[in-house]
């Protein structure tokens, strides 16, 4: 089975369980769901939550309720733009209910477009979370299959913003775990943590993250539209 082929059984889950939430169409994106609040007091409940300073966060519905949740305990929030086009986005002492979406964030926030404003305002990136389509207790996760979730590590991991164990979670409903295992490829990212409505699943046996960019395996249309990714990839070409 292919990752389509997990991601339509989890959309599809979703509709007929009645368990999603706007916006809709399900397919095609990082689902809303029942009760995605829950979720996220259950992982704000969890020691690697309790101890981060700085929390990169991604920007889809479900996960609203954790952005909420960062801000509203004085956390440092770091979102993505969409596509990554803009670069990132850092909050700090912001109304947490105000800020907590995407074009909100956009007034509240802090616009860090290229390498040097990401180094001189985000020292250390402390917990991920991110959205998912479908995962799995082996800490193998789908993202909607755009990539970019995968990228936005790999740009802090290249930086060294983020260290190889940083932990990351993802905020689920319970039908979008899976018992099967899950097809990987070298760019995807392993989790630790799983925090759905009803429970908290942690991964005892991580699998692979990658230690950076993998240039070979970045499409020219990802790297025209990204121009922090230029900037990355020249600095890398003047360091060989």
């Amino acid at each position: 089975m292919n990752k389509a082929h997990y991601r339509r059984l989890v959309w599809n889950r979703l509709e007929s369980g009645n368990a999603a939430l706007p916006p809709y169409p399900v397919h095609g994106r990082i689902p809303n769901f029942i009760n995605a609040e829950k979720a996220a007091s259950l992982l704000a409940k969890l020691d690697e939550w309790k101890y981060a300073k700085v929390i990169k966060v991604n920007p889809d519905s479900p996960q609203r309720w954790v952005r909420i949740n960062a801000l509203r305990e004085g956390k440092v929030l770091i979102m993505p733009t969409p596509r990554i086009r803009d670069g990132f986005l850092i909050l700090e002492g912001v109304d947490a209910v105000k800020a907590s979406t995407i074009r909100s964030a956009f007034i509240h926030g802090r616009r860090l477009r290229g390498i040097d404003e990401l180094l001189n305002h985000v020292k250390h990136v402390d917990l991920i979370v991110e959205g998912s389509v479908a995962v799995n207790a082996y800490g193998e996760r789908l993202g909607k299959g755009e990539g970019y979730g995968e990228l936005e590590f790999a740009i802090l991991r290249e930086l060294g913003l983020a260290d190889a164990d940083v932990p990351i979670a993802t905020t689920v409903h319970d039908l979008q775990v899976i018992d099967d295992r899950l097809p990987q490829d070298l760019y995807d990212v392993a989790i630790d943590i799983i925090a759905t409505p009803t429970r908290l699943i942690r991964v005892h046996s991580r699998g692979h993250r990658p230690s950076g960019i993998i240039w070979h395996m970045l499409s020219n249309e990802k790297l025209m539209s990204i121009p922090l990714l230029q900037e990355l990839m020249n600095r890398s070409s003047r360091k060989e």
